[in-house]
């Protein structure tokens, strides 16, 4: 199993059923594979798709059926195409159950920067802004570190996404709950222990009592 996939299908164990459900660009995308089929969830992308499913097999993939960046996807039966006033409105009014983002830094305090990459021409944040902001949970899916450095850090040195902090934190290492503006260790993967996760990142969290292994 990849770092990636282990993420993926742990974020998929937070998905409840008969939620609706954005899944951001990239890493997020994977979880719609680790979701049942007949586990009455609707994937939305804010590119106007209610019903999202798993990337099609090679060879069966449709030009006009993709998520928000560009990737190829299924339909599950009943899905929708809906306008973007539609699509956003959902995401601005609330009605989103959660948002699983990618991220570049998430820090110590539960906040989330994850669009603008340095050296690189970014158009803009799309969707992150609004689905982390109106949400109703935010999930960060992302690697514990990059090029040798922490992504979990005491301060986010990237523009934040949002003011409002993520909820809960998955990456290939370890899983972090936000509670009251603290990371909070709950679970580690395999081989690993607390203080390995502690020697790899640079935030300072604090360690639940019942600590668990990720499944």
């Amino acid at each position: 199993m990849t770092p990636k996939e282990r993420i993926a299908r742990r974020v998929a164990q937070e998905i409840e059923l008969g939620t609706l459900v954005n899944l951001g660009i990239g890493l997020p995308s994977l979880v719609a594979s680790f979701v049942p089929a007949q586990s009455g969830v609707f994937f939305q992308s804010e590119n106007g798709v209610i019903g999202l499913g798993a990337r099609p097999p090679e060879g069966m993939e449709d030009p006009d059926l993709t998520d928000a960046g560009g990737g190829f996807v299924t339909a599950v039966p009943g899905a929708a195409a809906i306008d973007s006033a539609m699509s956003f409105g959902l995401i601005r009014g609330g009605h989103i159950d959660v948002t699983v983002l990618g991220g570049l830094q998430v820090d110590e305090t539960g906040h989330l920067a994850n669009w603008v990459i340095p050296g690189k021409m970014v158009p803009g944040m799309g969707g992150a802004m609004d689905l982390a902001t109106g949400a109703r949970r935010v999930i960060v899916a992302m690697q514990h570190v990059a090029k040798g450095a922490s992504k979990v850090v005491k301060k986010c040195d990237l523009p934040l996404t949002s003011s409002r902090p993520i909820d809960l934190l998955v990456t290939d290492m370890a899983v972090f709950e936000v509670r009251a503006s603290r990371l909070v260790l709950t679970e580690i993967a395999p081989g690993l222990t607390p203080e390995k996760v502690a020697d790899a990142t640079e935030a300072r969290f604090e360690t639940a009592d019942d600590v668990r292994i990720m499944a």
